[in-house]
């Protein structure tokens, strides 16, 4: 073999460890320095524990929004309300427990976990409708218990049932009733209608007066002997 192709081959060979051995030194530093950087920012995570809290709370049956959720932080006042969407941000440190509170909704928590990576986070927080059962409340016309049991002691009570049946049926009980009940919906509407008749009715010409009307003039005095306007007696 020739000297010239020799002396090539040893160089070649010569810049192939050089290379190697800068590769692997590279690989060593790199080694050494990489676990210094995720300590560095592990360190710095940890000495950043704030977060931005951010979501929305839903019902559990509907997957509605909660509007005006009470957001607040345990065993602290800071916190915040949900808007009219249920969505809500505001400020919290990691490991902070989230009590999430509703009316007609059981209450909820949540605890901000430490793994999180960067300065946000983001929840949908489900809400489970609650049944609030309250107690019996009857209402007297009376202010003491004493006044109660006088008005109950003194009532006139009718000794038989057809004289309290003689007393409901009665026609000035009933005309007060009807004066005093209001009109329905059916009531308003015929009312409404009969209105409109008449005005379709007498279009393009002058209504009539009724205090000109002998008709009614007549069933007036008609009433009048029978007696149908004196006022009843106490």
């Amino acid at each position: 073999m020739p000297l010239t192709i020799i002396n090539l081959r040893v160089k070649q060979s010569r810049l192939f460890l050089h290379e190697m051995k800068i590769e692997n030194l590279l690989f060593i530093f790199w080694l050494l320095v990489f676990p210094v950087v995720m300590v560095d920012a592990q360190e710095e995570d940890d000495k950043d524990p704030y977060v931005q809290f951010s979501g929305i709370v839903v019902s559990a049956d509907s997957i509605s929004s909660v509007p005006f959720t009470n957001i607040i932080i345990k065993n602290t006042w800071r916190g915040t309300v949900a808007d009219y969407y249920g969505y809500f941000s505001f400020v919290a440190r990691k490991m902070d427990t989230i009590i999430f509170s509703s009316m007609g909704y059981k209450r909820a928590e949540f605890i901000i976990p430490d793994t999180i990576r960067g300065d946000r986070y983001s929840l949908i927080q489900v809400m489970s409708s609650d049944t609030i059962v309250l107690p019996q409340t009857v209402i007297y016309p009376w202010p003491s218990r004493e006044e109660f049991v006088d008005a109950f002691l003194n009532f006139d009570v009718p000794d038989d049932d057809y004289e309290r049946a003689k007393k409901n049926l009665a026609a000035s009980e009933i005309r007060k009733m009807a004066e005093q009940y209001p009109m329905d919906g059916s009531m308003n509407f015929d009312w409404s209608m009969q209105q409109q008749q008449n005005r379709l009715y007498y279009i393009g010409q002058t209504q009539p007066i009724t205090v000109l009307n002998p008709f009614a003039w007549a069933q007036f005095i008609k009433a009048w002997q029978e007696g149908k306007f004196k006022r009843d007696k106490d």
